[in-house]
């Protein structure tokens, strides 16, 4: 597969304007509020974009056409669950996350269970992060390599610099505006692919829909399978949701950007809206992928992941495949950084240290991007010299899913026990990460059976944390604690 130079100039010219965006917003932040969450000037509609774009990696754009090749457009049931989600987050946790000032996710769980429950939290949150990010990156850089041929190492260290540079001087502003950027590129990348391939499939859209209709590539709705079935309609509806709830809920990554909206109300847009946007773009990239397998008469290609790319760099007319290879790297290069740094000052270092200077804060903020951006490229060239289907690689592309519902748990604890303290509630987040990770491991090792989807797991780690958490509390006694009242930082 070769790029012609016309693609090769929109790849770059991407990339650089990625890099001139995040100089021109950097240097005028005025302390660590406006670096970490922009002043809380992001306008709804930027926070809802940049929703999308941190929760759609590449490999979202890769493979979820893939998914429609192999099989039809089951995922939309997902895309419900999430959107369902999303409401039950606006409805219970946001309205939390605005009372008094709060610099990140965690903050919630000092108030109700005190400073050991938010340091777990934060934790959790840094390991899971860097090793889910990184694996992306590496995963992302493979086909970019081949496609540009040149090393792997050498497409890692270009996604990480970049994605550093722009993070590190532009603080959360310049990330924001970058995935509003990133998400255009690659949702106009997935319309141009679905334009040329509509010409190029005899009888067009009808000749697309006629073939994939009679192979039953465009059903959606699964009322048969099981919990250990991903396509099943209650595994999207259901463990969908409590993935959302995890992950937009009680993920700092995500609350970040909605933090960084000036009032609740405009918040709850963002979040809402992008459950709508998430799924017209399931929808979209599903409907390529059953496009696709009608264009290739169901051809069998060694990894599914790999139709995409293909005919985007083989059918693509000049240009319009440089920017589909430049929405799989947008895609990549939505930042973490930052929400790693603010975790890191806010968490781990003010309780340390006691600094709460904002000008300090700062500076040290910025150091702790640098860091974490250097960790990112280094975890990531170390994912290189293993195997793809290795157990730490897959631990890493996995690991939300066994963590996740820990964290939700804690928050859902403090939300329906008033007996429940620190200690219950470490225990429960504790036993809960324990738990997964094991049903994780004895199902992706073959140790037992697959009797339950991962998509299940945040409702089943949640469910252990709050039951562990409310029977730990009632073993031990004592006066009901509530919550107390809303302030501190």
């Amino acid at each position: 597969m070769t790029l012609s130079p016309l693609d090769l100039a929109v790849i770059l010219a991407y990339v650089a304007f990625v890099a001139v965006l995040g100089g021109v917003l950097g240097g005028k932040q005025k302390d660590a509020g406006d670096y970490f969450l922009a002043d809380h000037a992001i306008p709804w509609w930027a926070a809802c974009f940049s929703v999308v774009a941190t929760e759609t990696s590449a490999l979202t754009v890769i493979s979820v056409p893939a998914t429609a090749y192999t099989g039809d457009l089951w995922m939309l049931q997902l895309a419900a669950g999430y959107l369902v989600g999303r409401i039950a987050i606006s409805v219970f946790l946001l309205p939390r996350y605005f009372r008094g000032e709060i610099a990140t996710a965690y903050v919630l769980l000092e108030r109700r269970f005190g400073n050991g429950t938010r340091r777990l939290a934060s934790l959790v949150f840094l390991v899971t992060r860097v090793l889910a990010d990184a694996v992306r990156i590496f995963a992302t850089a493979i086909p970019l390599a081949v496609i540009a041929r040149i090393p792997v190492w050498q497409s890692i260290v270009a996604i990480g610099l970049f994605t550093l540079l722009y993070s590190y001087y532009g603080g959360l502003r310049a990330v924001v505006w970058v995935d509003v950027a990133q998400m255009f590129i690659y949702i106009v990348g997935g319309i141009a692919v679905l334009w040329v391939l509509v010409g190029l499939v005899p009888g067009g859209w009808e000749g697309i829909t006629a073939a994939a209709g009679d192979a039953d590539k465009l059903r959606i709705v699964h009322l048969d399978g099981g919990f250990a079935k991903g396509n099943w309609l209650l595994t999207g509806l259901v463990g969908g949701a409590f993935l959302t709830m995890a992950s937009h809920g009680a993920d700092h990554l995500i609350v970040q950007r909605l933090l960084a909206s000036p009032s609740l109300r405009d918040a709850r847009r963002a979040l809402i809206g992008s459950g709508i946007l998430v799924f017209l773009q399931f929808a979209l990239f599903l409907v390529i992928g059953a496009g696709l397998w009608v264009f290739y008469g169901g051809r069998a290609f060694a990894q599914p992941d790999a139709v995409f790319p293909t005919f985007a760099v083989e059918h693509l007319p000049p240009g319009v495949a440089g920017l589909v290879v430049a929405a799989i790297l947008a895609a990549a290069m939505s930042s973490s950084l930052n929400a790693l740094a603010a975790v890191s000052v806010h968490d781990l270092y003010v309780p340390r240290t006691g600094r709460r200077d904002d000008a300090h804060l700062l500076k040290v903020g910025k150091r702790f991007t640098l860091g974490w951006g250097v960790v990112m490229i280094a975890v990531s060239l170390t994912f290189q010299l293993l195997a793809a289907g290795t157990p730490l690689v897959v631990i890493a592309l996995q690991i939300a899913s066994f963590t996740y519902g820990g964290l939700l748990g804690g928050f859902l604890l403090g939300l329906v026990s008033r007996r429940a303290d620190g200690r219950d509630a470490l225990t429960g987040m504790g036993i809960a990460i324990a738990a997964m990770a094991s049903l994780w491991a004895l199902q992706q090792f073959s140790a037992i059976p697959r009797v339950v989807d991962t998509l299940w797991f945040a409702l089943l780690g949640s469910a252990i944390t709050v039951g562990v958490g409310m029977l730990s509390a009632r073993l031990r006694g004592g006066p009901a604690v509530g919550e107390p009242s809303p302030g501190g930082a």
